[in-house]
Protein backbone atom coordinates (compact mmCIF):
# COMPACT_ATOMS: atom_id res chain seq x y z
CA UNK A 1 0.00 0.00 0.00
CA UNK A 2 1.52 2.99 -1.05
CA UNK A 3 0.29 7.06 -1.36
CA UNK A 4 -0.42 6.24 -4.88
CA UNK A 5 -2.91 3.98 -4.02
CA UNK A 6 -4.84 6.23 -1.44
CA UNK A 7 -4.17 9.25 -4.34
CA UNK A 8 -5.93 6.59 -6.89
CA UNK A 9 -8.69 5.65 -4.41
CA UNK A 10 -9.24 9.19 -3.39
CA UNK A 11 -8.95 11.12 -7.28
CA UNK A 12 -6.35 12.96 -6.67
CA UNK A 13 -2.73 13.32 -7.48
CA UNK A 14 -0.31 11.99 -4.94
CA UNK A 15 1.18 15.02 -3.48
CA UNK A 16 -2.02 16.20 -2.93
CA UNK A 17 -2.32 13.31 -0.37
CA UNK A 18 1.75 14.09 1.04
CA UNK A 19 0.22 17.50 1.69
CA UNK A 20 -2.67 16.64 3.82
CA UNK A 21 -0.24 13.84 5.60
CA UNK A 22 2.40 17.25 6.19
CA UNK A 23 -0.31 19.67 6.63
CA UNK A 24 2.47 22.15 4.51
CA UNK A 25 -0.28 23.08 2.40
CA UNK A 26 -4.07 24.34 2.99
CA UNK A 27 -5.98 22.01 1.05
CA UNK A 28 -10.16 22.58 0.65
CA UNK A 29 -12.12 20.53 3.20
CA UNK A 30 -13.84 18.58 0.97
CA UNK A 31 -10.25 17.28 -0.80
CA UNK A 32 -8.98 16.41 2.78
CA UNK A 33 -12.17 14.18 3.57
CA UNK A 34 -11.48 12.52 0.90
CA UNK A 35 -8.29 11.42 1.55
CA UNK A 36 -8.89 10.79 5.12
CA UNK A 37 -11.91 8.52 3.50
CA UNK A 38 -9.13 6.95 1.17
CA UNK A 39 -6.75 6.52 4.48
CA UNK A 40 -8.86 5.15 6.54
CA UNK A 41 -10.63 2.56 3.92
CA UNK A 42 -7.20 1.51 2.82
CA UNK A 43 -5.51 1.33 5.72
CA UNK A 44 -2.65 3.32 4.70
CA UNK A 45 0.08 3.77 7.37
CA UNK A 46 2.55 6.57 6.42
CA UNK A 47 6.24 4.98 6.55
CA UNK A 48 7.64 6.32 9.90
CA UNK A 49 11.01 6.99 8.12
CA UNK A 50 9.73 8.81 5.12
CA UNK A 51 7.97 10.88 7.34
CA UNK A 52 10.19 11.68 9.98
CA UNK A 53 12.03 12.98 6.80
CA UNK A 54 9.47 14.90 5.36
CA UNK A 55 8.07 16.97 8.62
CA UNK A 56 11.36 16.56 10.38
CA UNK A 57 9.42 14.18 13.62
CA UNK A 58 9.58 10.98 14.11
CA UNK A 59 5.78 10.86 15.40
CA UNK A 60 7.38 8.52 18.55
CA UNK A 61 6.26 9.89 22.04
CA UNK A 62 8.96 8.13 24.71
CA UNK A 63 7.26 7.12 27.92
CA UNK A 64 9.90 7.23 30.99
CA UNK A 65 7.97 4.22 33.55
CA UNK A 66 9.29 2.23 36.76
CA UNK A 67 10.39 -1.22 35.63
CA UNK A 68 8.08 -3.48 38.29
CA UNK A 69 5.37 -5.48 38.58
CA UNK A 70 2.36 -2.95 39.49
CA UNK A 71 -0.97 -2.88 37.66
CA UNK A 72 -0.88 0.88 38.10
CA UNK A 73 2.08 1.20 36.24
CA UNK A 74 0.81 -1.09 33.45
CA UNK A 75 -2.41 0.95 33.18
CA UNK A 76 -0.24 4.02 33.00
CA UNK A 77 1.49 2.29 30.03
CA UNK A 78 -1.57 1.42 28.34
CA UNK A 79 -3.51 4.17 28.89
CA UNK A 80 -0.35 6.42 27.56
CA UNK A 81 0.03 3.95 24.42
CA UNK A 82 -4.02 4.12 23.34
CA UNK A 83 -3.71 7.97 23.41
CA UNK A 84 -0.55 8.07 21.54
CA UNK A 85 -2.16 5.94 18.74
CA UNK A 86 -5.04 8.08 18.64
CA UNK A 87 -2.94 11.16 17.70
CA UNK A 88 -0.94 8.83 15.23
CA UNK A 89 1.96 8.71 17.44
CA UNK A 90 3.91 5.22 18.46
CA UNK A 91 5.44 5.08 21.96
CA UNK A 92 8.68 4.33 22.85
CA UNK A 93 9.23 2.42 26.66
CA UNK A 94 12.20 3.27 28.59
CA UNK A 95 12.82 2.31 32.20
CA UNK A 96 13.13 5.00 34.93
CA UNK A 97 16.17 2.88 36.05
CA UNK A 98 18.19 4.31 32.87
CA UNK A 99 18.33 7.11 34.61
CA UNK A 100 19.32 10.70 32.65
CA UNK A 101 21.43 8.90 30.40
CA UNK A 102 18.67 7.12 28.72
CA UNK A 103 16.47 10.59 28.28
CA UNK A 104 20.05 12.33 27.00
CA UNK A 105 20.39 9.41 24.92
CA UNK A 106 16.63 9.14 23.21
CA UNK A 107 17.02 12.88 22.33
CA UNK A 108 20.15 13.21 20.82
CA UNK A 109 19.79 10.26 18.68
CA UNK A 110 16.52 11.89 17.37
CA UNK A 111 14.52 8.43 18.27
CA UNK A 112 11.70 10.25 19.85
CA UNK A 113 9.80 13.80 19.46
CA UNK A 114 9.14 14.31 23.22
CA UNK A 115 9.42 12.51 26.54
CA UNK A 116 6.02 11.71 29.16
CA UNK A 117 7.72 10.70 32.93
CA UNK A 118 6.29 8.79 35.35
CA UNK A 119 7.15 8.51 39.24
CA UNK A 120 8.25 11.75 39.96
CA UNK A 121 10.00 12.33 43.05
CA UNK A 122 10.04 15.41 45.30
CA UNK A 123 13.34 16.30 43.90
CA UNK A 124 13.54 14.26 41.15
CA UNK A 125 17.56 13.96 39.50
CA UNK A 126 16.42 13.83 35.86
CA UNK A 127 14.34 17.62 36.11
CA UNK A 128 17.60 19.49 35.68
CA UNK A 129 18.43 17.03 32.45
CA UNK A 130 14.60 17.54 30.88
CA UNK A 131 15.17 21.40 31.10
CA UNK A 132 18.57 21.02 29.26
CA UNK A 133 17.14 18.80 26.66
CA UNK A 134 14.92 21.60 24.51
CA UNK A 135 12.42 19.32 23.95
CA UNK A 136 8.36 18.88 25.22
CA UNK A 137 8.18 16.59 28.32
CA UNK A 138 5.29 16.25 30.36
CA UNK A 139 5.79 14.80 34.00
CA UNK A 140 2.87 12.15 35.42
CA UNK A 141 3.82 13.23 39.20
CA UNK A 142 4.89 16.43 40.75
CA UNK A 143 7.81 17.90 41.90
CA UNK A 144 7.85 19.73 45.62
CA UNK A 145 9.16 22.97 44.14
CA UNK A 146 8.02 24.28 40.76
CA UNK A 147 9.52 23.70 37.52
CA UNK A 148 9.35 25.41 34.52
CA UNK A 149 8.09 21.88 33.05
CA UNK A 150 4.35 20.82 32.62
CA UNK A 151 2.79 17.88 34.92
CA UNK A 152 -0.27 16.31 35.19
CA UNK A 153 -1.34 14.04 38.21
CA UNK A 154 -4.51 13.31 40.61
CA UNK A 155 -4.35 15.82 43.67
CA UNK A 156 -3.30 13.28 46.35
CA UNK A 157 -3.36 15.82 49.56
CA UNK A 158 -7.04 16.18 48.53
CA UNK A 159 -7.37 12.11 47.82
CA UNK A 160 -5.95 11.88 51.28
CA UNK A 161 -8.02 14.25 52.47
CA UNK A 162 -11.31 12.75 51.04
CA UNK A 163 -10.53 9.54 53.02
CA UNK A 164 -10.95 11.25 56.14
CA UNK A 165 -13.66 13.68 55.69
CA UNK A 166 -15.65 10.53 54.72
CA UNK A 167 -14.73 8.46 57.54
CA UNK A 168 -15.26 11.43 59.70
CA UNK A 169 -18.66 12.14 58.05
CA UNK A 170 -19.99 8.22 59.33
CA UNK A 171 -18.67 8.83 62.70
CA UNK A 172 -14.93 7.39 63.15
CA UNK A 173 -12.41 9.18 65.20
CA UNK A 174 -9.71 7.34 65.25
CA UNK A 175 -8.33 6.34 61.74
CA UNK A 176 -5.44 4.44 60.68
CA UNK A 177 -3.16 4.53 57.10
CA UNK A 178 -1.14 1.41 55.67
CA UNK A 179 0.80 3.57 53.37
CA UNK A 180 3.27 2.93 51.10
CA UNK A 181 6.65 1.16 50.94
CA UNK A 182 9.45 2.71 53.33
CA UNK A 183 11.52 2.68 49.84
CA UNK A 184 8.78 5.02 48.44
CA UNK A 185 9.37 7.58 51.30
CA UNK A 186 13.20 7.38 50.81
CA UNK A 187 13.12 8.19 47.14
CA UNK A 188 10.66 10.94 47.68
CA UNK A 189 7.85 10.14 45.61
CA UNK A 190 5.97 13.13 46.15
CA UNK A 191 2.56 11.57 45.78
CA UNK A 192 3.37 9.70 48.77
CA UNK A 193 3.96 12.91 50.84
CA UNK A 194 1.37 14.94 49.32
CA UNK A 195 -1.16 12.01 50.53
CA UNK A 196 0.17 12.02 54.27
CA UNK A 197 0.20 15.46 54.04
CA UNK A 198 -3.53 15.62 52.83
CA UNK A 199 -4.61 13.30 55.43
CA UNK A 200 -2.88 14.56 58.36
CA UNK A 201 -4.46 18.05 57.73
CA UNK A 202 -7.55 17.21 56.93
CA UNK A 203 -7.92 14.59 60.48
CA UNK A 204 -6.59 17.90 62.42
CA UNK A 205 -9.97 19.65 60.91
CA UNK A 206 -12.05 17.18 61.29
CA UNK A 207 -10.79 16.68 65.15
CA UNK A 208 -9.96 13.26 63.86
CA UNK A 209 -7.20 11.06 65.50
CA UNK A 210 -5.11 9.18 62.66
CA UNK A 211 -1.68 7.03 62.84
CA UNK A 212 0.26 6.03 59.56
CA UNK A 213 2.73 3.94 58.89
CA UNK A 214 4.56 2.72 56.11
CA UNK A 215 4.01 -0.80 54.78
CA UNK A 216 6.67 -2.72 52.86
CA UNK A 217 5.39 -5.57 50.08
CA UNK A 218 5.82 -8.85 51.96
CA UNK A 219 3.18 -10.22 54.79
CA UNK A 220 5.92 -10.49 57.83
CA UNK A 221 5.83 -6.22 57.08
CA UNK A 222 1.77 -6.35 57.08
CA UNK A 223 1.22 -7.99 60.08
CA UNK A 224 4.07 -5.89 61.43
CA UNK A 225 2.52 -2.87 60.19
CA UNK A 226 -1.12 -4.19 61.17
CA UNK A 227 0.01 -4.68 64.88
CA UNK A 228 1.32 -1.19 65.61
CA UNK A 229 -1.98 0.17 63.85
CA UNK A 230 -4.61 -1.64 65.64
CA UNK A 231 -2.90 -1.27 68.90
CA UNK A 232 -4.73 2.63 68.80
CA UNK A 233 -8.34 0.97 68.41
CA UNK A 234 -9.17 2.71 64.79
CA UNK A 235 -12.39 2.33 63.52
CA UNK A 236 -11.63 3.14 60.24
CA UNK A 237 -8.62 2.33 58.08
CA UNK A 238 -7.03 3.83 54.86
CA UNK A 239 -4.92 1.58 52.76
CA UNK A 240 -2.41 3.74 50.36
CA UNK A 241 -0.73 0.84 49.09
CA UNK A 242 -2.80 -1.59 46.66
CA UNK A 243 0.00 -4.27 46.40
CA UNK A 244 -0.66 -5.12 50.06
CA UNK A 245 -4.48 -4.89 50.14
CA UNK A 246 -5.37 -8.46 49.82
CA UNK A 247 -2.93 -9.40 52.34
CA UNK A 248 -4.44 -6.48 54.81
CA UNK A 249 -7.75 -7.34 54.20
CA UNK A 250 -6.80 -11.43 54.75
CA UNK A 251 -4.78 -10.03 57.85
CA UNK A 252 -8.01 -8.17 59.36
CA UNK A 253 -10.04 -11.29 58.62
CA UNK A 254 -7.66 -13.81 60.08
CA UNK A 255 -7.40 -11.30 63.72
CA UNK A 256 -11.45 -11.59 63.73
CA UNK A 257 -11.76 -8.16 62.37
CA UNK A 258 -15.34 -7.86 60.00
CA UNK A 259 -15.33 -5.05 57.02
CA UNK A 260 -17.33 -2.98 57.73
CA UNK A 261 -18.84 -4.24 61.26
CA UNK A 262 -15.46 -3.96 63.58
CA UNK A 263 -13.39 -1.82 61.06
CA UNK A 264 -14.29 0.41 57.88
CA UNK A 265 -11.63 0.22 54.71
CA UNK A 266 -11.18 2.94 52.53
CA UNK A 267 -8.48 2.53 49.74
CA UNK A 268 -6.33 4.10 47.18
CA UNK A 269 -6.81 1.35 44.08
CA UNK A 270 -8.31 0.34 40.68
CA UNK A 271 -12.40 -0.29 40.51
CA UNK A 272 -11.51 -3.90 39.27
CA UNK A 273 -9.38 -4.22 42.48
CA UNK A 274 -11.89 -3.09 44.75
CA UNK A 275 -14.59 -5.20 43.56
CA UNK A 276 -12.90 -8.05 43.48
CA UNK A 277 -13.59 -9.37 46.82
CA UNK A 278 -16.16 -10.41 49.20
CA UNK A 279 -17.37 -6.65 50.65
CA UNK A 280 -16.72 -4.25 47.74
CA UNK A 281 -14.52 -1.77 48.76
CA UNK A 282 -14.77 1.80 49.04
CA UNK A 283 -11.92 3.67 46.85
CA UNK A 284 -10.37 6.63 45.57
CA UNK A 285 -9.15 5.28 42.47
CA UNK A 286 -6.26 6.55 40.33
CA UNK A 287 -7.29 8.33 37.32
CA UNK A 288 -4.91 6.49 34.85
CA UNK A 289 -6.95 6.62 31.54
CA UNK A 290 -7.63 10.17 32.09
CA UNK A 291 -3.81 10.98 33.45
CA UNK A 292 -2.34 9.09 30.18
CA UNK A 293 -4.93 11.33 27.78
CA UNK A 294 -4.04 14.80 29.63
CA UNK A 295 -0.20 13.66 29.20
CA UNK A 296 -0.12 12.70 25.69
CA UNK A 297 -2.61 16.06 24.95
CA UNK A 298 -0.04 18.46 26.47
CA UNK A 299 2.38 17.12 24.19
CA UNK A 300 0.85 17.51 21.38
CA UNK A 301 0.37 21.14 22.51
CA UNK A 302 3.50 21.62 22.60
CA UNK A 303 4.73 19.93 19.93
CA UNK A 304 2.58 22.28 17.97
CA UNK A 305 4.68 25.19 19.66
CA UNK A 306 0.72 26.09 21.25
CA UNK A 307 1.55 25.50 24.64
CA UNK A 308 3.15 27.18 28.03
CA UNK A 309 4.01 24.72 31.25
CA UNK A 310 1.46 23.90 33.54
CA UNK A 311 0.15 22.09 35.99
CA UNK A 312 -3.07 19.86 36.11
CA UNK A 313 -4.40 18.10 39.26
CA UNK A 314 -7.36 15.83 38.86
CA UNK A 315 -9.69 16.43 42.15
CA UNK A 316 -10.21 12.94 43.93
CA UNK A 317 -13.23 11.26 42.94
CA UNK A 318 -14.47 8.73 46.17
CA UNK A 319 -16.76 6.24 45.36
CA UNK A 320 -18.63 4.34 48.59
CA UNK A 321 -18.84 1.16 48.91
CA UNK A 322 -20.35 -1.73 51.47
CA UNK A 323 -16.28 -1.76 53.43
CA UNK A 324 -17.94 1.38 55.23
CA UNK A 325 -20.32 2.12 57.49
CA UNK A 326 -21.79 4.25 60.23
CA UNK A 327 -20.05 4.24 63.30
CA UNK A 328 -22.58 2.55 65.92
Amino acid sequence: MTIIDVARAAGVAPSTVSYVLSGKRSISPQTRRAVEQSIRKLGYHPHAGARSLATSRTNVLALVAPLREDLTVMDFVAAVATAARNHDQDLLLLTKDEGPAALRRVISSAIADALIVMEVEAADPRVPTLLALDRPVVLIGAPDQPVDLSSVDLDFAAAGGRCVEHLADLGHRSIAMVGPAPSVYQRGISSAGRFLSGLTDAAQAHGVVAKARPCAHNYDAVRACLDALLATEPTGLVVNNEAVLPTVLAELHRRGLRVPDDISVVAVCSDSAATSGAVPLTTVPIPTVELGELAVEMIIRQLGRDAQPETRLLAPRLTPRASTALRS
